[in-house]
């Protein structure tokens, strides 16, 4: 009698300190989301600084190719005035806003490459959060499922046990098993890239339907074609 009361003992404690560990990995994988959400969020700010950024330097460069073109002219009309000395001093305000140019085109292929970056991170971040609460509801309801049957063996008296509770109590250590497996496999599938967004862009990439992002090549092509030629 006294080894039962041992084993019950030993029994009930662990059996506490499981639902304790799974109570606590439910907390955890809580604070861990918000944790991911907040950092999403400082992804996005970063994102919508770069934008602007970025948007400031196309109005710098906007600008700037404005005033080269009216100095050209200036100086194409100082040179047929036979006012070479003002189209050279013409000249070199337009060799000094032509660096600012290309110093301006430069900035915004890095702001174009980074807000590129960004946007891919964050959505791939909110996917894998999208995918991740999938997986918290799945353990949460393993949870709730395992409480319940728990909760049916436990109101059960010692000495009312029978055979068929002792295998519906086995049943339900295996579930317990699969169900802790399936909410792990849904949470390892977040790093395996396998998404849809991952997969569209692997198509692109291959040439199957448009990119869904822009590359710095892209950018740079744009940015050269808008380009007044030199003579």
């Amino acid at each position: 009698m006294f080894k039962t009361v041992v084993t019950l003992f030993r029994g009930s404690v662990a059996a506490a300190g499981e639902e304790l560990e799974d109570r606590s990995a439910l907390l955890i994988l809580d604070q861990q989301m918000r944790d991911a959400a907040a950092a999403v969020e400082r992804s996005k700010r970063t994102l919508a600084l770069a934008i602007a950024q970025d948007q400031q330097e196309g109005r710098r460069l906007e600008a700037t190719n404005a005033r080269i073109a009216d100095l050209e002219t200036r100086a194409t009309a100082a040179l047929d005035g036979g006012r070479e000395d003002l189209a050279t001093e013409a000249a070199q305000a337009i060799a000094g806003l032509e660096a600012d140019r290309d110093a301006a085109m430069t900035a915004r292929t890095l702001f174009a490459t980074e807000i590129a970056r960004l946007k891919r991170q964050v959505a791939n971040a909110e996917a894998r959060i999208t995918e991740l609460d999938r997986g918290r509801r799945v353990a949460r309801a393993a949870e709730a499922v395992r409480g319940l049957r728990r909760g049916g063996i436990e109101a059960a008296r010692p000495y009312e046990s029978t055979l068929s509770e002792a295998e519906r109590t086995l049943k339900r250590l295996r579930d317990r098993q699969i169900e802790a497996q399936a909410a792990d496999d849904a949470l390892i599938e977040l790093d395996a890239a396998s998404g849809p967004l991952a997969t569209a862009e692997k198509l692109a990439e291959q040439g199957f339907g448009p990119r869904l992002k822009t590359t710095a090549d892209d950018v740079l092509a744009r940015l050269k074609a808008k380009r007044t030629p030199t003579a």
